[in-house]
């Protein structure tokens, strides 16, 4: 292209070709070549921040600012000249011919980079659609799984009770909480429940919890009474209290506490730690605990928070949650 630009202007004013100082042409091609750079890099960067529209008048609102950026050619040559880097010869009509040479060929590369760009988008959202069908495929697929094993539980539970002796009181009421649990589970509840079944259903929990446990067992719960129709989703708290239960030891001692305040629900647990995990320097561990943070990414996503702690031989969790 430099060189047609340098034939058209040399040969229609009956000059030799490529005449004039060699110093003068290096430069016109140094700048030739920055100068494509230049608005590679910026058109590039461009495309990679921006997000197409494809209405027409999205389109001609882009290509004239290229339009309006590729007009910038002539302040670097005004600017050439006047430091005397660049030798306009014909004045006007070299800045025409060098516009009419440069701006078509910069629009098409343009469009090519572009259309380039438009296509590895596209791309990139039909493998990342694919993949979300993808999960969704198996997230249904875990949900059946999860949903049949419970139902054979409960319906397995039903079974044993009518098996079980009649005078065998303890045993009969054991199976009776634990159904009551998995029906909350499994039928009772929809996308929200009120507090009030939350916490029928988390002391119908801890109960049951207590009948496997040690008689040195101290728990103290506390539920605000103000808690009643407000709107809560299910199962939130009851990661933290099987939590509690599963890992307490040494003095045997766990609080539970449940409070609202300003339209904020306080959740806190706490509970000493077997001298198993402590003499061995392991953390708590916690996959329930791991998954209602997932869980509450999506049904509460900034706001809540949630803290866990371990301090010597006690373990701490807190979670806070609005509810507005």
């Amino acid at each position: 292209m430099f060189n047609t630009l340098r034939a058209v202007t040399d040969l229609t004013k009956h000059e030799v070709f490529w005449s004039g100082s060699i110093t003068l042409h290096l430069i016109g091609i140094g700048f030739t070549i920055s100068l494509c750079y230049f608005y590679d890099f910026l058109w590039r960067r461009q495309l990679n921040n921006s997000a197409f529209q494809a209405d027409d008048q999205s389109i001609i609102k882009e290509y004239s600012k290229i339009l309006l950026q590729l007009s910038g050619i002539n302040i670097f040559l005004l600017t050439g000249e006047y430091a005397g880097i660049f030798y306009m010869g014909s004045g006007w009509i070299d800045y025409m011919l060098i516009n009419v040479c440069f701006i078509p060929f910069l629009l098409i590369y343009y469009t090519l980079i572009r259309n380039d760009k438009v296509a590895k988008d596209y791309k990139d959202k039909m493998l990342i659609l694919d993949r979300l069908k993808a999960d969704k495929s198996e997230s249904e697929l875990k949900f059946l799984k999860s949903q049949y094993h419970p139902h054979f539980l409960f319906n397995a539970l039903n079974t044993i009770y009518f098996q079980v002796d009649e005078n065998n009181v303890e045993a009969k009421r054991s199976i009776e909480t634990l159904s009551d649990l998995l029906r909350y589970q499994l039928y009772d509840i929809e996308r929200e429940v009120t507090f009030e079944q939350e916490i029928n259903y988390l002391q119908a929990y801890i109960a049951f919890q207590k009948i496997r446990m040690s008689n040195r067992l101290l728990l103290n719960a506390y539920f605000d009474p103000q808690l009643k129709e407000q709107k809560i989703h299910p199962l939130l708290f009851q990661p933290i209290i099987e939590n509690a239960f599963k890992y307490v030891g040494r003095e045997y001692k766990i609080k539970i506490e449940l409070r609202i305040e300003d339209n904020k629900i306080e959740f806190y647990a706490e509970n000493t730690i077997s001298s198993i995990w402590q003499k061995e320097n392991h953390s708590v561990p916690g996959i329930g605990l791991d998954n209602l943070r997932k869980r509450l990414d999506i049904l509460y996503p900034g706001e809540y928070n949630f803290y866990t702690e371990q301090i010597n031989n006690l373990f701490f969790t807190r979670l806070q949650i609005n509810i507005e």
